[in-house]
């Protein structure tokens, strides 16, 4: 039978010595896998290579047990990524109100799509270039934003965690950056207003089919000091969100056995819940029913480019068309007297297989530029980390938005949560210039990032 020897290192000694003397030849015992070769010489092992008892004095400086700390404030410093956010929301949120917030239409495969179109890039960074101070700051629609980034609209957000538009509108004004309150938002336009008042606060609008109640809005929000008007377009109906479906999701919550049982161990949230104001609405007083059926009741199916220009005519601020998905629309909708757009799918939550905004954002960029247009382009839509908005800048976005990246934030601790948020994508995009050798944002360009596959 043949026997199988482990391979041994010929420079280890064959015997417990440190050494063996030059010419020895191993007793037969020794194994002749570690005999040495003819005239083999072993040197003696450095002093720091050779095994010793540890003293007490070499091993205090090493333990450093430090007391569990269960804080708000510990739990979000440990979150390094928006993922991190991501997994502490799920461990304190109720199902149904997370599923909400993370879920998307149908099948989901527009959200997983736009997520991997981000990782699905090369960077390629320039050296020998100063970038000992990185700035990050931008001009989007005529004023500066600290940050390349701002709040997207976010509907129920009370519901997801009790500060709501709150957190988020005060976390924004914190920051420097643009927060964007929903027609279905939990939060009235002036509460909002007077919770952030030094905040850049815009107004995201959907037109209903009672155009007067449109237009009410629409004077609330001016006479709040919202300075830009965001109509939402890609809804005409409400997309089949099927985990709202199977959670039985409904607005206010409804306390069933599954609700019951699932609040057992999330307490915090439902307390939370119970003992603050009941959910209000930014555009009406009060709802009773589905997702669905709130949507489907406001959403008009009969919007056209004639009721954009509509709206450009009664709105005298900055007008900006979000749910952009085709070239030709961005340049329709800028045709109509759109100050900007968003390239957006609504996070995947209304088409499934819709385009993905950012494949879509470079072609839309240079269909603008060649119509000498100055209308800005913001992109929203699987931003995960700060590396995805800088790649969203490189390819011609001129500003990002941010809706699930900022709600796991909230639902993970609140205002506090939020700020956290907007620190891992600050720190991120520092780090991801840096790297780049990029120390402004007006220096990144198309040369920075490689689609893979092109």
């Amino acid at each position: 039978m043949t026997q199988t020897v482990e391979p041994t290192n010929p420079e280890l000694p064959t015997s417990p010595e440190d050494t063996v003397p030059t010419g020895q030849q191993p007793s037969a015992t020794a194994g002749a896998a570690t005999t040495p070769t003819a005239g083999f010489k072993a040197t003696a092992l450095p002093p720091a290579l050779k095994r010793r008892i540890p003293k007490y004095s070499d091993l205090a400086p090493l333990m450093q047990f430090k007391k569990p700390e269960f804080s708000k404030e510990a739990r979000l410093k440990r979150a390094s990524t928006i993922w991190d956010l991501r997994d502490i929301a799920k461990r304190r949120t109720p199902q149904a109100p997370f599923d909400y917030t993370d879920g998307a239409a149908e099948g989901e495969i527009t959200l997983r799509r736009a997520r991997q179109a981000f990782l699905d890039i090369e960077f390629r960074p320039g050296i020998l270039r100063n970038v000992s101070s990185v700035d990050l700051s931008t001009n989007i629609l005529g004023q500066p934003s600290r940050l390349p980034f701002g709040i997207a609209p976010t509907g129920f957000t009370r519901m997801m965690q009790s500060e709501g538009e709150y957190a988020g509108s005060q976390a924004a004004e914190a920051a420097g950056i643009p927060y964007t309150l929903s027609t279905m938002g939990t939060a009235s336009i002036e509460d909002v207003a007077t919770a952030a008042p030094n905040g850049r606060n815009w107004f995201q609008l959907y037109l209903w089919t009672d155009r007067d109640r449109s237009l009410e809005l629409i004077e609330r929000a001016a006479k709040a000091g919202n300075d830009t008007l965001m109509v939402t377009v890609d809804t005409a109906v409400a997309g089949a969100r099927l985990r709202d479906v199977r959670n039985g999701m409904t607005i206010p919550p409804a306390l069933t056995l599954k609700t019951v049982l699932d609040a057992s161990y999330r307490p915090a949230w439902w307390f939370n819940f119970l003992t603050h104001e009941p959910l209000t609405f930014a555009s009406l007083s009060r709802y009773t029913g589905t997702v669905a059926d709130l949507i489907n009741s406001m959403f008009d199916p009969t919007l056209t480019f004639e009721d954009l220009d509509w709206l450009r005519e009664t709105w005298k601020g900055k007008l900006v068309v979000k749910g952009i998905q085709t070239v030709e629309d961005a340049r329709k909708v800028v045709d109509h007297g759109a100050d900007g757009i968003v390239l957006s799918n609504h996070g995947g939550r209304q088409l499934d297989r819709a385009p993905i905004p950012f494949h879509l954002l470079p072609d839309v960029s240079a269909a603008l530029k060649a119509q000498d247009s100055n209308a800005a382009i913001m992109l929203d839509t699987g931003i995960m980390s700060g590396a995805d908005i800088i790649a969203a800048l490189a390819l011609g976005a001129d500003f990002t938005l941010i809706g699930r990246a900022y709600l796991y934030g909230l639902m993970a601790g609140g205002r506090e949560g939020v700020d956290r948020a907007i620190q891992i994508l600050e720190k991120d995009m520092v780090r991801t210039m840096a790297l780049l050798g990029v120390s402004k944002i007006s220096e990144l360009n198309p040369d920075h990032v490689r689609v893979l596959g092109k």
